[in-house]
C-alpha cells in the first residue's frame, strides 16, 4: 500500500492511501497541480510530508529504488537516445506489449524523431511497464491517442492492476475516470482533493 500522509508542494497538502490493486483516477482543470502532485510522490521535486510504500518511508530507500518501485510517466516522456529500442533495457522481451499496444515490431530500430505524439506516449508507457512498479503514477497516458490505442492502454493497465499493482492515472476524461477509477480524486484549486465515487 502507498501511504500518503500531509505532503506539501507549492500550494498542494494531501493525504491519501492507495490499495494495492487499486486504481485512483486523478481529475481536475489544467493547471490545478496534478502533475506537481504525481512528481511529488515519486520524489522528483522537492517536496514536504510522509510517503510510505507497505509501510517504509521513502527516505529508508535510494532515490533511484523508489522511483522504479512508484515510476512516474510523464505526460511527454523524455528520450536520450538515437534509437526506440536503445531506451529498454530488454528490447525482445517487450516485443508482446509492443504488439499489444498497437505498434510493429520492427519500431525498435525506429529513430526517436520518427515517432508520433501517439506513439511516443505509447512507448513511454511501455517503458514504464518494463519496470514492473508496484505503483505507477500516470500523467495523462492517453492524451493523444485514438479511441483503439486508449482502450489497448486501458486493457494493459487493467491486467497489471488485476496482478496487485497500484495506479494513480491523471485524467481530463470524464469517461476514462470511471471506466478505469476504483475511485475518482478531484484536485481542488487551493491544492486538496476530495473523493467523488465512479
Amino acid at each position: 500500500m502507498l501511504t500518503v500522509r500531509e505532503l506539501k508542494r507549492l500550494h498542494i497538502s494531501v493525504s491519501f492511501d492507495l490499495q494495492d490493486g487499486e486504481c485512483v483516477a486523478l481529475q481536475g482543470p489544467s493547471g490545478v497541480g496534478k502533475a506537481l502532485l504525481l512528481r511529488s510522490i515519486a520524489d522528483l521535486d522537492p517536496n514536504e510530508g510522509t510517503v510510505k510504500l507497505d509501510g517504509m518511508l521513502r527516505e529508508a530507500m535510494p532515490a533511484p529504488e523508489w522511483r522504479r518501485r512508484v515510476t512516474y510517466l510523464a505526460a511527454e516522456p523524455g528520450w536520450w537516445s538515437d534509437a526506440v529500442q536503445e531506451h529498454f533495457s530488454a528490447w525482445e522481451a517487450a516485443l508482446p506489449l509492443v504488439a499489444r499496444l498497437g505498434l510493429p515490431d520492427d519500431c525498435g530500430a525506429w529513430p526517436i524523431q520518427r515517432l508520433s505524439t501517439g506513439e511516443r506516449l505509447r512507448l513511454g508507457l511501455l517503458r514504464g511497464l518494463m519496470l514492473r512498479s508496484r505503483v505507477l503514477l500516470l500523467d495523462e497516458p492517453t492524451s493523444a491517442l485514438d479511441s483503439a490505442s486508449a482502450a489497448a492502454v486501458e486493457a494493459l493497465i487493467a491486467e497489471r492492476v488485476a496482478e496487485g499493482m497500484s495506479v494513480l492515472w491523471s485524467t481530463h476524461n470524464n469517461a476514462q475516470a470511471r471506466r478505469v477509477g476504483t475511485r475518482i480524486f478531484a484536485m481542488r484549486h487551493d491544492g486538496g482533493i476530495e473523493e467523488n465515487r465512479p
